[in-house]
């Protein structure tokens, strides 16, 4: 029998590569996207696009209203909200484009939504060594969520946990685009700028990381932006 797997697919590089991991490994693909106000609206529209090339059983989309509880530079606000660090400050201190336990709500939707269909997995992009400074990106915090998991679900009290799959969790950007190539993942259909305009900004933490790995790669990054560091174009 054929397991199932919840990917959370953002429209981002890593949610792409994630879900064709989860494909590799055998697993029935259903995503799970999210709208939640996001300057970066367009992600969703590349969430579309890897759904399709992965060959999902079922995509659902679900609106989040996190401005409920504030306003974030992350959120449909103003790109001008949205600070640039130079490389060696990204993942300092944690940035104002931080959602207040976003991963966790993403997460505990995933959740419900993999039990509801018996799933025996979920997996999620998150990555702990090329990353912004997110608490919700740490081993501890998904080691920290597999435990709830276990304990919160009839699932797992019935002793057939969902597990949740991070595989990405100890790879370098550049490590992942190697990954995603030789997996043919559709990298030109992904979104990492946090302005969401109609160019990638190439200077927000979310571009120059991906930028970085790209030059570490050596492979030029399909995408098109609006600028480019003086490192990445030397």
């Amino acid at each position: 029998m054929v397991e199932k797997a919840v990917c959370l697919i953002s429209g981002g590089l890593d949610s792409c590569v994630t879900s064709l991991i989860a494909k590799k490994q055998g697993y029935e693909i259903y995503a799970i996207s999210f709208n939640y106000g996001q300057l970066h609206k367009k992600e969703l529209d590349c969430s579309n696009k890897i759904a399709q090339t992965v060959g999902v059983e079922d995509r659902i989309i679900i609106d989040v209203d996190f401005q409920k509880f504030g306003i974030f530079s992350l959120l449909n606000t103003s790109s001008d909200s949205i600070q640039d660090h130079d490389l060696k400050d990204i993942g300092r201190e944690i940035p104002l484009t931080y959602v207040p336990a976003r991963n966790t709500v993403f997460l505990s939707l995933a959740l419900a939504y993999a039990e509801s269909i018996d799933a025996d997995a979920i997996f999620i992009g998150a990555n702990a060594v090329d990353y912004s400074g997110y608490p919700d990106c740490r081993p501890e915090y998904i080691q920290a969520y597999q435990k709830m998991a276990d304990l919160g679900t009839k699932k797992g009290v019935e002793g057939r946990s969902i597990k949740i799959e991070a595989p990405l969790l100890h790879l370098t950007k550049s490590e992942i685009i190697k990954t995603g190539l030789k997996l043919d993942a559709p990298l030109a259909d992904t979104w990492s700028c946090y302005r969401g305009g109609e160019l990638a900004c190439g200077r927000c933490d979310s571009c120059v990381l991906r930028l970085k790995g790209f030059k570490d790669v050596g492979v030029k990054d399909p995408l098109r932006y609006e600028r480019y560091p003086d490192w990445y174009t030397s």
